[in-house]
């Protein structure tokens, strides 16, 4: 048997990367003018087209997730494909986001879309056919080209489906390069990604790291933190339900979703039924010892779930860690006397793994359900299980989550499934996360909106200023004005151009470096015609930065500037150089953006 070929160095692999980075931004750039030109009509169809082709392979892209990633439920990643496909479909179907979206008669507004540019999508293992599905289609709603970066242990089944979307829209008349999506995938690549010139927002679904490694790259990104969601159940809760319901949202595709419950706190009235409930519905309650065991294999030394653990069954988890539990238990449950790193279980888990805690009221409550958010759930999201509207008010009113979600499961509420909230797979998580946005997003996240705004109050010029007692003052014309001395008054305008000329003398400013237009100093056009002929020899040392002044007078010699790597370039620098190919290296090795 011949031998398999050597796999390609790290670096190698990373430059294959980071160059496909580069080519999906460019071709993405050039369908996004196009793109931006279709009315809504044409939008839509492409949006339909999307949306019917891939709603028939939501069963067969949840295997190929399950299979890639051995993460999650078959049936469950069925019903995230399904959500994406159709309820988010159907949500945004009816959205206008093409030309005039309101007019206020009474303000004399006229709101107008324009398409926020192209988004560099990142989507995640845990997730990832739905994301996709998900992504694509708001995008493409907002008229937004897109490029995707999918995880590297989803890269097939995400590919897949990109391709599905990709066919169909070009099928309804979207323009080619439109969708794209990276197939040699690592960290310097998708860093790449996010940082190419060409993109123009980023939608970062992943591990926190990456999340912050999108708000780093110098573009406007919406970002999504850990969940590690509490679920509050109030001593007037139907307790049986809320039972029911924390178990359902926790057992969902295995917990993976970041909305998925993390913590049970209970008030101490209801606590012996809640455990019963809980029992009978599948929950296991592990000894102390039990848990201690658990907590050392699931959370590793950063604080982090353990990849191996991470949505795997409870039944799974318990025979990796050697804990004995009975057939048919959907979660395990460890009681905690506290949060944060003396209680490893506090953590977001992402799999069927619940702490619990006993509390004497809601207030008490209130206090531990806080812990639990700033340990790593800041913004997101929590339950309330209670029939007490005053309770659930002031927890909505205290919490430092934006979605609050009342008797039902935060994996279902949170996206919209079983609530009111818009339909979405990434949620802001608002300042308390550090995110840009605490809403759902939608295509009106990837909207920019145009104002035209007429008159309403006509502007008044300023009054005359009272005289000044004391002051001198003409009495010429039928108005009083300043007196100006005589000779301002008699200056004539070669003394005066002679004398301008001497203070920009003084300052090395010639006549043949500047003209000066009012107040400011603007750069002499090139000469008329053609320019003459660049020579590569004539070109000097390699410079770090470069303005616009630099690539005229560079024209003006007939000679090409020599850029160093990195080297720094003003936007109207390039567009000039780029004109009359006057830079020497790489110009994408260049960074335009490190200005500030």
């Amino acid at each position: 048997m011949a031998d398999a070929p050597a796999a390609k160095p790290s670096s190698d692999r990373d430059l294959a990367s980071i160059a496909e980075a580069r080519r999906l931004a460019r071709a993405a750039r050039v369908a996004q003018a196009q793109l931006a030109e279709l009315p809504q009509d044409r939008i839509d169809a492409i949006v339909d087209a999307m949306a019917a082709a891939v709603t028939p392979q939501v069963e067969a892209l949840a295997r190929m997730a399950v299979d890639e990633t051995g993460f999650g439920v078959y049936a469950d990643k069925i019903t995230k494909n399904r959500f994406a496909a159709e309820r988010v479909y159907e949500f945004i179907r009816p959205m206008r986001t093409v030309g005039v979206l309101r007019r206020d008669e009474a303000r004399k507004i006229i709101e107008i879309a324009e398409p926020f540019g192209v988004v560099a999508a990142i989507v995640p293992s845990t997730n990832p056919t739905s994301t996709a599905i998900y992504k694509i289609l708001i995008a493409l709603k907002a008229r937004c080209a897109i490029v995707i970066s999918p995880h590297p242990s989803a890269a097939g089944c995400i590919s897949r489906t990109a391709e599905i979307m990709a066919a169909a829209a070009a099928q309804a008349g979207a323009p080619a390069g439109v969708i794209g999506w990276m197939t040699t995938v690592t960290l310097e690549g998708t860093q790449e990604l996010m940082r190419q010139r060409e993109v123009a927002v980023i939608l970062a679904t992943g591990g926190l790291g990456l999340v912050r490694a999108a708000y780093s790259a110098g573009k406007p990104a919406y970002g999504v933190g850990p969940g590690n969601a509490p679920c509050y159940v109030h001593q007037t809760a139907d307790v049986a339900k809320a039972a029911r319901d924390i178990l359902l949202g926790k057992s969902f595709d295995n917990g993976l979703l970041c909305s998925s419950p993390n913590s049970i706190v209970a008030d101490r009235a209801i606590d012996v039924a809640l455990r019963a409930a809980l029992t009978a519905n599948g929950g296991h309650f592990l000894s102390a010892a039990d848990a201690q065991a658990l907590a050392a294999v699931l959370v590793t030394p950063q604080r982090l779930p353990n990849p191996t653990l991470v949505g795997k069954t409870a039944l799974e988890i318990a025979r990796i860690v050697g804990l004995s539990v009975p057939q048919g238990t959907r979660a395990l449950i460890a009681e905690l006397s506290g949060v944060g790193r003396e209680h490893p279980l506090s953590i977001e888990k992402l799999c069927p793994v619940l702490s619990y805690f006993v509390v004497d009221d809601w207030r008490a409550g209130c206090e531990r359900c806080k812990e639990i958010l700033r340990y790593g759930g800041m913004g997101h999201t929590m339950s309330v299980h209670a029939t007490d509207d005053q309770v659930i008010l002031e927890f909505g009113l205290h919490k430092p989550a934006f979605r609050i979600v009342v008797n039902t499961p935060t994996t279902h509420g949170s996206v919209g499934l079983t609530t009111g909230l818009d339909p979405a797979l990434t949620l802001g998580c608002g300042g308390y996360g550090g995110n840009i946005t605490s809403d759902n997003i939608s295509p009106m996240h990837l909207l920019n909106i145009k104002r035209v705004a007429y008159e309403l109050r006509p502007a008044s010029a300023p009054a005359a200023p009272s005289p000044v007692q004391g002051s001198p003052m003409s009495d010429t014309g039928s108005s009083l004005r300043p007196a100006v001395p005589e000779r301002v008054r008699t200056l004539d305008a070669a003394t005066l151009s002679s004398r301008i000329d001497g203070f920009l003398a003084s300052r090395g400013i010639t006549k043949d470096a500047a003209v000066v237009v009012g107040t400011e100093r603007a750069l002499p056009a090139p000469p008329p015609g053609p320019p003459p002929p660049l020579e590569v020899e004539n070109t000097g040392p390699a410079v770090d930065f470069v303005c616009e002044d630099d690539v005229r007078q560079a024209l003006k010699a007939g000679r090409r500037i020599r850029l160093a790597p990195r080297a720094i370039v003003t936007p109207a620098a390039r567009e000039l150089g780029d004109t009359h190919a006057v830079f020497l290296g790489d110009p994408d090795g260049q960074d335009v953006t490190r200005l500030s």
